[in-house]
């Protein structure tokens, strides 16, 4: 089942850790459809998936600036070891922020929300896995 835009449970369940000051690393799985899908009213022009994402990304990468975030890293996918077999991804992004906070006060921005049709167009499917530094585990 594709996930574009997270659960109202998922929501809840990350605000209840808002106050975790710790930096959280964001991992973006996305698969593009192959026609971005904008409503008729959007008045966007008709363009592959991965183009309507990169018009997200032109913008929300300021976004993410804004509250003291930065990219990572982006890259291909190059291929799936494990994996269901269903679950093929085009691209991954890494991405960090400060806080759960500080990626909260951005996605609640009217300015980042304005852009958000551009990415709910272009992806077939997505996961956004926030994550934070297990200390100790490896010497990193």
């Amino acid at each position: 089942m594709p996930s574009i835009e997270p659960t109202p449970e998922r929501m809840q369940a990350f605000l209840r850790d808002a106050g975790d000051e710790s930096p959280i690393v964001m991992i973006n799985l996305l698969r593009y459809r192959e026609q971005a899908d904008y409503p008729p009213d959007s008045g966007a022009e008709a363009c592959s998936g991965r183009e309507a994402y990169q018009r997200y990304g032109e913008v929300a990468s300021r976004h993410v600036a804004s509250v003291g975030g930065r990219m990572l890293w982006i890259g291909s996918v190059a291929g799936t070891l494990i994996a269901p077999d269903a679950e093929e991804w085009d691209d991954a992004i890494l991405v960090q922020y400060p806080s759960r906070a500080a990626f909260l006060e951005m996605v609640a921005k009217p300015e980042y929300q304005a852009i958000v049709f551009h990415r709910t167009a272009a992806l077939a499917d997505s996961r956004l896995i926030a994550t934070t530094t297990l200390g100790g585990f490896f010497d990193v």
